[in-house]
């Protein structure tokens, strides 16, 4: 029996096992994924690397870099652009989020390890000489300038270097991850123009106010949703999570097209994906529609 069936046998006895209405832990049901370990040297066909650009070399600054196992030079991949949840966090579930860009697994699981080049970005200091673990830039200001610009460079170098599509670039993001959709991925017209589309995770920017960096607020989001214009999003969260975010977007008025799903499990926690489950069905198939989707003139 393949990892795939035994996952999703597993998937239909936990199911049976409770009501299928309530959302279940992930450790119910074994992952049939497993990211690849961090190699040392350069990046490779289903090889995953630490790297650090040429700008930021001589400081402690790095993203994390894979190469899908059916990659070649001279083809053209899609990219996942990853940013990761706030480090530090764990819940009464027993879920950890380490805040590094080697902790990241929306896009491992995306494409579980074909098709997609994945590149996760980090989250600069103020100085632009070290990833930080909490939101981005130094408390109390957190300016996000250095973290962008890291992000505008990291995109040109993948698509310059390895092969990756301009014209696919899909931003995703978990937690403080999905907050960055929006707040790092429309923070202004330039960076704005270089999405196909969003995955958003769990949060998004806008819902909450009480977040300690500025431009939390609802005025400032609604500026930053305005360059969404008709690219997709797919929004998710454990439970009800996602939900929260419909009603908050119904009630903006702004137009969009977006998705909205459940993960199924209780878990603030993005390992999920590493299991078989309907919503990882489902973003895989957006995903892909996406991708194949011509690039909208209003975007560039």
């Amino acid at each position: 029996m393949t990892s795939r069936r035994l996952g999703l046998l597993w998937l239909a006895l936990a199911l049976a096992a409770g009501r299928a209405d309530e959302p279940m832990d992930i450790r119910s049901i074994p992952p049939d994924l497993r990211v690849t370990e961090l190699s040392d040297g350069p990046p490779a066909a289903g090889r995953r690397v630490r790297e650090t650009l040429a700008g930021w070399r001589g400081t402690a600054v790095y993203h994390v870099l894979f190469l899908p196992a059916d990659w070649q030079p001279g083809r053209q991949f899609p990219v996942l652009v990853e940013y990761a949840g706030n480090g530090g966090y764990t819940n009464q579930y027993g879920d950890v989020c380490l805040g590094t860009p080697e902790g990241s697994k929306l896009g491992y699981g995306i494409g579980a390890g074909k098709g997609y080049i994945w590149l996760c970005l980090p989250y600069l200091n103020q100085a632009g000489t070290a990833n930080v673990l909490a939101w981005w830039g130094d408390p109390p200001r957190h300016d996000p300038r250095t973290t962008i610009a890291y992000a505008q460079a990291a995109v040109r170098w993948v698509c310059a270097q390895y092969g990756g599509d301009s014209q696919r670039l899909l931003l995703c993001g978990f937690s403080r991850g999905a907050i960055a959709c929006n707040y790092l991925g429309l923070h202004d017209d330039e960076i704005a123009g270089l999405w196909r589309g969003f995955v958003a995770y769990s949060h998004y920017d806008g819902v909450l106010t009480h977040w300690p960096y500025p431009g939390a607020d609802r005025a400032s989001a609604m500026e930053r949703l305005r360059r969404l214009k008709s690219r997709p999003q797919f929004i998710c969260g454990e439970g009800r999570n996602a939900e929260q975010t419909r009603r908050y977007l119904s009630a903006t008025g702004v137009p969009g097209d977006f998705t909205f799903a459940s993960t199924g499990f209780r878990n603030h926690n993005d390992e999920w994906i590493l299991r078989p489950s309907s919503a990882r069905d489902q973003l895989r198939n957006w995903v892909r529609e996406v991708m194949d989707r011509p690039p909208p003139k209003s975007a560039r």
